[in-house]
């Protein structure tokens, strides 16, 4: 019997049932819009609580395993979401796993939620592709440019839906200011200041003990391994940040870390989801850690640049012909007419996509198999930007940039930054 005559038959002998096995409407991966999705959470440190509470009031998902090296945050999280599950009316239980391929070798998993250090990002999601689970992964997406690339390939290869964790796009304040600069409000964009911290810098923490219940070697996983220190994995978590962020081989420090948003804006403000700045030209002094201009072809300058106040924080100024964009977390701003940030757009305006919840959003795309609006190939490009930015700090020389070809022109050292190598069993590109 062919498929088509077997939904033919199934249907007139069962229409009384409302429940369609996701097998029957699709193939494996797909999911029904009647389905439950079920979820898995690889990594549960504290970034982990947000996830849990955000993707939960999503209708129709259920938690059903976790897994983390660090046993005592997996016993707290396994917690916390069988208690989540249970508050939703869910009578499911939550199973934890210390290894993250046993938890994606469960065939009830429909999608999982990447929530590692950076240097776990490009092996887990090509590992989740593989095994057919769509894929809500944390920003940054890469720590190297060729690891975005792998992602987005095995992304595409085995047509899984994709959301990266940018959720500033499904914020109104951000998607404004993007949609009143495209549609030239302030006249044609010149320039864009990003207000973010530092770049990457060396690891040079003392080794501690490792404290009981952290597996050490495979937290360190596919980046060279070097001794355990508690600013890099706190024992607590309830405790202060881990700031691996801020350390070359497990972060790309605040270029990244708010980078991966603030950029973020930049790109989509200047439609470049697919593209990125041609040339990086470093400060004039050395060791400076803000001052990198970025040119695209289209001659628009892109700055990292601290423009605001001491309580503006992390931003982005968004410079025209005519006038200018302040948008944060905080605030949305626009002069010399002021009244511009709150102005609604005219209905022949050009749009950009609409969420306004970033969660939701991954969960429709995923019933619709559509692209979500923060896709693997936009969490890449703007991650690029900042794994370019952190090289361009580091070489302290201008560099010319191949968006298509992702390869800088003529530097054959910068190149070799493109990616960075592995270690033991771990390769992120065999898919």
């Amino acid at each position: 019997m062919n498929r088509r005559n077997f939904i033919g038959k199934a249907a007139a002998g069962a229409a009384a049932v409302t429940i369609i096995p996701r097998h029957v409407m699709g193939g494996n991966g797909f999911v029904a819009a009647n389905d439950r999705i079920n979820l898995g959470y690889i990594g549960v440190g504290k970034q982990v609580t947000t996830l849990l509470k955000g993707i939960g009031k999503c209708e129709g998902t259920a938690v059903v395993a976790a897994c983390d090296v660090f046993k005592n945050k997996l016993d707290l999280f396994v917690e916390k979401a069988n208690k989540n599950n249970s508050g939703n009316g869910l009578n499911v239980k939550v199973d934890g796993y210390h290894f993250y391929r046993e938890l994606l070798e469960r065939s009830d998993i429909d999608a999982v939620v990447i929530a590692s250090p950076d240097h776990w990002h490009a092996q887990m999601v090509v590992d989740a592709a593989k095994a057919g689970k769509d894929i809500y992964c944390e920003k940054p997406l890469s720590l190297t440019v060729a690891e975005g690339r792998a992602m987005v390939d095995a992304t595409r290869k085995y047509d899984r839906v994709f959301q990266t964790g940018n959720m500033q796009r499904s914020w109104r304040d951000f998607r404004h200011a993007v949609e009143l600069a495209r549609n030239g409000y302030i006249g044609e964009i010149k320039e864009i200041n990003v207000s973010v911290g530092e770049p990457v810098k060396q690891c040079d923490l003392p080794t501690q003990p490792v404290p009981e219940g952290l597996d050490w070697n495979e937290w360190i996983g596919p980046s060279l391994y070097r001794g355990y220190n508690e600013i890099l994995a706190p024992p607590d978590v309830n405790g202060p940040w881990a700031w691996w962020r801020g350390y070359r081989d497990f972060g790309g420090g605040l270029i990244t870390d708010w980078g991966a948003h603030m950029f973020d804006i930049a790109q989509w403000a200047l439609n470049m989801d697919e593209s990125g700045p041609v040339q990086f030209l470093p400060p004039e002094e050395p060791a400076q850690t803000h001052g990198l201009t970025m040119i695209y072809e289209n001659g628009v300058r892109l700055n990292h640049k601290l423009w605001g106040g001491e309580d503006d924080g992390n931003g982005v100024q968004i410079i025209g012909t005519e006038g200018r964009i302040e948008v944060s977390r905080s605030f949305l701003r626009t002069y010399p007419n002021e009244k511009l940030a709150q102005t609604d757009l005219k209905e022949t305006d050009k749009r950009v996509y609409v969420s306004d919840n970033h969660y939701q959003d991954w969960i429709d795309a995923m019933r619709n198999r559509t692209k979500p609006v923060s896709d693997v190939e936009t969490g890449h490009r703007t991650a690029s930007v900042c794994n370019l930015t952190n090289i361009a700090y580091e070489l302290q020389r201008p560099l010319l940039w191949d968006p298509a070809a992702e390869k800088f022109k003529g530097d054959d050292y910068a190149n070799l930054m493109v990616g960075r190598p592995y270690r033991g069993k771990w390769d992120y590109t065999d898919f």
